[in-house]
């Protein structure tokens, strides 16, 4: 009789990334696989804007999601202990592991404007979007909304807003929609005036007040809800477990996405910085950064040599409402590319690839080893990390 014991892999955080992960690992038979999640429900994070404007929801079952030999730990992780090769966790529970993948995914900070930690919501999480969704149900059509930060996230989050309620103001702080073309951003502004969203694109919000917010020339606007969507974060998890980051707290790993401190940790998705060079936040990246964490830990066990972080980027897609979008394409190392696609197509290509973000999550539960991806090597500047 055999003695041989199956390979346990932890992965921390049931976003795209590490519930992708998690099911690819499964193309080996003879791996025990255990994610750990602080939510019951896989959140489509990239449809939080829809739930917090009450105009569709963001969560499914894990049920759905997960390969059946998942099993699935609704708890925080609250330290990793590398020595150890233990994840500990808040009810006090530890979960020994021979590998770890690293997917806690990304935040928003409590921005640090006077007034915004009391004053202004925040979307970035699912249990920020249900309250923004619960203040935005007790306002009058007519009540001021401003929304601050006009990247993606607080051009998606207005659109969405301005379906419902007349009075939208979009205060983009410098420049709206930067990662975008110029006819990409263009498109996005004709569709927010045809909304009705009033696009204040420098902006720059000094103050936030329960009633209004302050502008940094000194005049202010009515706001009877703030929602602030700039700023990027990520859990402390990592740093908090002595390992090592960048300055925002991702954890730093090599092209194979393998953390620089140790072998056994992989990372993947927002909270990955790979060779100091992080890609950007979408599950355009997340997806294939969670199956080639997967892949390395694979390899690992094989014995084999990991391979380099390869994928290509194609577009950036943003919703604008229900019936429009902005369809952005792009260099394969994400730079934007002339060609745009605007209106009611673009907007059915948005939810095309929304409904197809998580069906790849769920086709590779069901069948691991199926997901594909874009690849393309990645150009690295002269900053990159050895």
């Amino acid at each position: 009789m055999s003695d041989h014991k199956n390979t346990k892999v932890v992965v921390v955080g049931g976003g795209y990334a590490g519930a992708l992960a998690a099911n690819h690992l499964h193309v080996r038979s003879d791996v025990d696989v255990t994610l750990v999640n602080p939510r019951s429900r896989f959140v489509e994070r990239i449809r939080l804007h829809q739930l917090a404007a009450g105009s569709g929801s963001a969560t499914t079952d894990f049920a759905r999601v997960l390969n059946p030999k998942v099993r699935l730990v609704v708890d925080e992780a609250t330290e990793i202990d590398a020595a150890a090769r233990e994840v500990h966790l808040a009810s006090g529970d530890a979960l020994p592991y021979d590998y770890l993948i690293y997917a806690v995914g990304s935040t928003a900070p409590a921005p640090a404007v006077p007034g915004a930690a009391e004053h202004a919501l925040r979307i970035a999480e699912l249990s920020y979007a249900e309250e923004l969704r619960e203040r935005v149900s007790t306002l009058d059509p007519d009540a001021p909304i401003c929304v601050v930060g006009g990247g993606l996230t607080g051009i998606e989050t207005a659109a969405e807003l301005a379906a419902r309620h007349k009075s939208v103001h979009l205060l983009g702080g410098g420049r709206l929609g930067p990662s975008l073309g110029d006819g990409g951003r263009a498109s996005v502004a004709r569709q927010l005036r045809k909304l009705g969203v009033t696009v204040l694109e420098q902006a720059v919000v000094t103050e936030v007040r329960a009633d209004a917010v302050v502008l940094a020339d000194g005049s202010s606007l009515p706001s009877a809800l703030t929602v602030w969507t700039a700023g990027f974060g990520v859990p402390q998890l990592a740093a908090r477990s002595g390992l090592s980051t960048d300055a925002l707290g991702r954890l730093r790993t090599d092209e194979t996405l393998t953390s620089v401190d140790d072998p056994r940790i992989v990372a993947a998705g927002d909270a990955a910085a790979p060779s100091d060079q992080p890609l950007r936040m979408s599950c355009q990246a997340a997806l294939p950064l969670g199956a080639q964490a997967a892949n390395t830990v694979l390899s690992r066990i094989a014995g084999t040599d990991p391979a380099a972080l390869s994928l290509a980027f194609f577009a950036q897609c943003i919703s604008l409402g229900r019936a429009m979008g902005t369809f952005q394409t792009v260099h394969a190392d994400d730079r934007p590319r002339r060609l745009h696609l605007g209106g009611r197509t673009a907007a059915w290509v948005k939810e095309y690839i929304c409904k197809g973000a998580l069906n790849y999550v769920v086709k590779e539960g069901r069948k691991p080893g199926s997901y594909w991806w874009l690849k393309g090597r990645r150009k690295l500047s002269a900053t990159a990390s050895a």
